[in-house]
């Protein structure tokens, strides 16, 4: 499924970047719409899919007309709306939410003339393109600083839903932290919901009170980190840089990149190039990166974790390699074998050290 990705992101992301032809100069401006599973906050998954449309105008000014409808429910109301961004003449509409996948299949077949994007999602049409990142391995380095920083050896995980993005994500945060902390335990609390602030305010305070000392979440808002800043904790910023709401708890924040790529794809579609497809990229494509330290992360630390940054995109470091025993006990990767993509992609288990189940 994911054959010569490498060259699919280059291609989507960098060389298709050059100024359009002077043919477009005059044209009617391309339609681009977005859909937004939660209202636009300050930062956190919304708001770094909203930097990527930003970027979209940006980069290509006149010849191009973006709109977004934000804080649009999953399932029917989805669909809606992505049948009236295409009915409204948009010939590209970037759906980025796992439970947009249905609905945007659905449309796509009713208007084979507009060009779908579901980010996250994995099923394609001749109309519709799969993307999403390798978030774990932002989560893995993330989880290295967390080891380091941690006094209790307990970190807390306040988690959305039990998909395989989320799992790969937890499980890498614990292999991260074990890797240089091999006592360190992770906790995790399942919300199943993406964004709802207080309840991931409640669930953070809850694993507060129960010794850990540093959390991170798989969730839409900055509640998590809010908490973290109110309780003197730390915590791990996810989707976009934090600072502003945890100046002193952020320790890291694994930020998401989308301009490159949603710029790549209605170039695509405005020079009649687009074609479907599903992209996978990480730290290597640019489309995941870690930094910005918050003041409490020692320059060794920041060093450690910025090194091991580049063995990532270099394929040195691998962050589900063996041997990964489970959490009941059972051997998953053998030493001297790593998980593949698609291994990677149906994960359905938690590693030894996170303390929780898989809910169903």
């Amino acid at each position: 499924m994911y054959k010569n990705l490498a060259a699919a992101i280059a291609a989507a992301c960098f060389s298709s970047l050059s100024p359009l032809v002077s043919s477009t100069a005059h044209a009617e401006p391309l339609k681009a719409g977005f859909v937004y599973v939660s209202p636009i906050t300050e930062a956190g998954w919304t708001r770094q899919h909203e930097e990527g449309r930003k970027a979209v105008d940006k980069a290509l000014g006149a010849t191009v007309k973006t709109t977004f409808v934000e804080n649009v429910a999953e399932g029917a109301d989805a669909e809606r709306v992505i049948r009236d961004l295409a009915r409204e003449g948009h010939k590209i509409i970037f759906t980025p939410s796992f439970g947009y996948m249905e609905p945007t299949l659905k449309v796509a077949q009713e208007f084979p003339d507009v060009k779908f994007e579901s980010i996250t999602g994995y099923k394609t049409a001749p109309n519709v393109a799969a993307a999403n990142a390798r978030y774990y391995e932002g989560r893995y380095l993330a989880g290295v600083a967390a080891g380091r920083m941690t006094r209790t050896n307990l970190a807390g995980y306040v988690a959305g839903f039990a998909i395989p993005e989320v799992l790969q994500g937890i499980n890498a945060f614990a292999l991260g932290m074990r890797s240089v902390n091999p006592r360190a335990q992770v906790k995790v609390v399942w919300l199943n919901l993406w964004f709802d602030p207080s309840k991931e305010r409640e669930a953070a305070m809850t694993l507060f009170n129960q010794n850990v000392d540093v959390i991170a979440f798989h969730t839409g808002s900055t509640a998590v980190m809010a908490a973290a800043q109110e309780r003197g904790k730390m915590a791990v910023a996810y989707h976009s840089d934090m600072r502003k709401v945890a100046p002193d708890a952020q320790i890291i924040a694994v930020t998401h990149e989308w301009g490159a790529y949603y710029t790549a794809r209605v170039k695509a579609v405005q020079q009649g190039q687009w074609q479907s497809g599903n992209v996978w990229g990480g730290v290597k494509e640019g489309m995941v990166r870690v930094g910005d330290f918050g003041p409490k992360v020692p320059k060794t630390v920041q060093a450690e974790v910025l090194a091991k940054q580049k063995d990532v995109a270099s394929g040195k470091l691998q962050p589900f390699a063996g041997p990964i025993t489970d959490n009941e006990g059972k051997l998953v990767v053998p030493a001297g074998q790593m998980l593949n993509d698609a291994q990677i992609l149906s994960m359905n288990y938690l590693v030894a050290g996170v303390q929780g189940k898989v809910t169903q």
